[in-house]
């Protein structure tokens, strides 16, 4: 099994490589204000790339804090429950 892994990963490595090599032409992106950046089509694609994976883990950032927040507080819950004196049941008739 980690042999295949292995294959795979080197497949997707050789895959990505030979995609760059492909993509080095320059490119001219064109921003706001006239602002142009010119660069192989491979580093722009990459930026906004890491750009994009960096905007998705900074937008789970807040409701993990707050899962967290609630997973400490019900915790702290369950075990002041545990504590507490279990109060007696009347007999049944």
């Amino acid at each position: 099994m980690t042999a295949l892994t292995w294959f795979l990963r080197f497949i997707i490595f050789s895959f990505l490589v030979v995609f760059a090599i492909q993509n080095t032409a320059p490119v001219t992106l064109t921003l706001v204000l006239d602002y142009q950046w010119q660069a192989p089509l491979v580093i722009l694609l990459l930026a906004f790339f890491a750009g994009g994976a960096i905007l998705g883990v900074l937008s789970l950032v807040g409701p993990v804090f707050r899962q967290r927040r609630e997973i400490a507080r019900l915790k702290r819950a369950l075990a002041k429950a545990e504590h507490a004196p279990v109060p007696e049941l009347p007999p049944q008739p």
